[in-house]
């Protein structure tokens, strides 16, 4: 019988297809929010200008290229209210997307690379949510 691949591998796969979707410059990142589960796909997005701007980075300063997060867009089209929800992210998340990861009850993450700062990492920490890092071969 052949082994078939985890779920949690196939959505970080999923999450990291997203991705190629930013119009980002200097980083592109992908994100799935599912049921704890894996049953039910509750939102995904990308990160990104807004809807109906340029597809374009308003500046190439790291930190401040203008681009909506994939954590933020995905949160803001999740309309399921499940406090055990899992969220995929080909980045680990930064301190302000982190936050609002806590806020929204999200019960674990997992994510694919660092980000380059750890500062989301600690505060996924503090706000007791179960972190896991998925590394793949592509």
């Amino acid at each position: 019988m052949e082994k078939r691949e985890p779920i949690t591998s196939v959505l970080m796969k999923f999450a990291l297809l997203l991705s190629t979707r930013s119009t980002c410059d200097r980083l592109r990142v992908g994100c799935i929010i599912t049921s704890s589960d894996f049953q039910r796909i509750y939102s995904y997005g990308y990160n990104g200008n807004a809807k109906g701007f340029d597809n374009r980075c308003d500046s190439a300063e790291p930190g401040r290229c203008g681009c909506i997060h994939a954590e933020a867009n995905a949160l803001i089209k999740c309309s399921i209210m499940d406090q055990q929800k899992v969220i995929f992210l080909t980045q680990s998340p930064c301190k302000m997307c982190a936050k609002m990861i806590v806020n929204s009850g999200a019960s674990r993450v997992y994510y694919h690379s660092n980000y380059r700062l750890d500062e989301g990492l600690q505060v996924l920490s503090q706000g007791n949510i179960l972190i896991s890092k998925i590394t793949l071969e592509i």
